[in-house]
């Protein structure tokens, strides 16, 4: 048993802490910490309400490394899960060092000025947490995080080699708002908006933003428009697996959602550049955030299902295979559990796995980790138990796209 402090207190941190109070055989005391302590507060009462446990909730400038550093020595706990956002994980980082404390985050951290996903940033904190005995666990949500679990697990367990691997990200939820973002709008768009990269003989491939498209059907879901994109899985992968060919992300939009974009991209309103605004400097993206739906907001309204996978092509014992390893996740289902939509839900809960390992020593060492450095099968196993349950299915031939 073991005392944990979550940072960040959306969607995710929601889920998140309400899985961690149906586990509380392994997590002893919760501490969920939040720049806004009535949104932590608001959680409490949900997890108090729907699990009998009761959480501490505080307020924490994130950006704050001292402040951070003193939270962290006063609550004392073994873990610190950063559900807050990308641009803050260096200082939890500084101050998890600070303070002697393991690291766990779901996504990797992010410049404020610039629209860029990379590691280096993180990997670059590897000697100081191994010289300091602390483990940093990078990305542990869906994607990443589940779907570099499922290549690993496909490397382990299904294939001798992995040729292609291709990530299909699907939403089919709908909200019936003529355009909401399901996760952190300033981040979600700045994600969208970045030029598209894949990994192809050890190399990356850039190009225009959603310029490519495909049509897949999506099981449960149906046919759906997926787009190539840039995301932050591809770097670890192609440094862990540097067999792999060629890797590849594809994720879901809708007609709407798409020309809604392109008429806020036209005007400027994605714009990460600071600009002056009746004397005041403003960034456009942060007041376009301001006026879309709180994503935490939309469970109540959200019907539909969520369809994640990686289909991997290679070969088994000699002979050519292709499989495909997905799970399908119900948005109504994800409410009525944890009072959040089913992206919250596909994040937070393996934030809470990940930490669960972690704690238990199931997942363990000294430096920063990626999820494709770990045993996949413990990870795999508490899917299956906790919400997320997984297949695989043997595909009849590689995809023609």
């Amino acid at each position: 048993m073991s005392r944990v402090l979550v940072i960040g207190a959306g969607g995710v941190g929601s889920v998140a802490v309400h899985k961690m109070a149906m586990n509380a055989d392994v997590f002893s005391h919760i501490t969920l910490a939040s720049r806004t302590k009535s949104k932590c507060d608001a959680i409490a009462v949900s997890v108090k309400a729907r699990t009998g446990v009761t959480i501490d909730t505080a307020a924490l400038d994130a950006d704050d490394v001292a402040a951070t550093t003193a939270m962290l020595r006063a609550v004392k706990p073994a873990l610190v899960v950063n559900l807050a956002l990308p641009y803050q994980d260096l200082n939890i980082m500084d101050a998890c060092l600070a303070a002697g404390v393991n690291y766990l985050d779901t996504a990797n951290y992010e410049p404020r000025e610039e629209a860029k996903f990379e590691y280096k940033w993180q990997w670059a904190y590897q000697d100081r947490f191994r010289e300091a005995g602390l483990m940093a666990l990078l990305g542990s949500g869906f994607d990443p995080g589940v779907t570099s679990v499922f290549a690993t697990y496909t490397k382990k367990h299904l294939l001798d080699r992995i040729d292609t691997l291709d990530i299909l990200d699907c939403n089919g939820g709908d909200t019936g708002l003529p355009f909401a973002t399901n996760f952190n709008p300033e981040i979600n768009l700045r994600e969208v908006t970045a030029p598209s990269r894949h990994w192809e003989n050890n190399q990356w491939i850039e190009g225009p933003a959603l310029s490519h498209k495909q049509v897949f059907d999506f099981d449960q879901v149906g046919p759906k428009n997926m787009y190539l994109m840039y995301h932050e899985e591809l770097e670890s992968l192609a440094k862990f697996y540097p067999e792999i060919k060629r890797i590849r992300f594809w994720m879901t939009f809708g007609d709407s959602y798409l020309k809604h974009l392109e008429v806020l991209e036209n005007i400027g309103m994605t714009r990460i550049e600071p600009m002056m605004f009746q004397g005041r400097e403003i960034i456009p993206i942060e007041f376009l955030k301001a006026l879309l739906p709180e994503p935490s907001s939309l469970g109540p309204i959200t019907r539909g299902k969520t369809n994640i996978g990686t289909i991997a092509t290679g070969e088994k014992d000699g002979v050519a295979r292709t499989v495909y390893v997905n799970n399908i996740c119900d948005h109504e289902e994800a409410y009525a559990e944890t009072g959040n939509q089913a992206v919250s839900y596909t994040t937070g809960v393996p934030a809470m796995i990940g930490a669960a390992l972690m704690l238990t020593g199931q997942w363990k060492g000294a430096g920063v980790f990626n999820m494709e450095q770990l045993d996949p099968d413990p990870f795999m196993d508490m899917l299956n138990r906790h919400g997320l349950p997984w297949k695989v299915q043997d595909l009849d031939a590689p995809l023609a796209f």
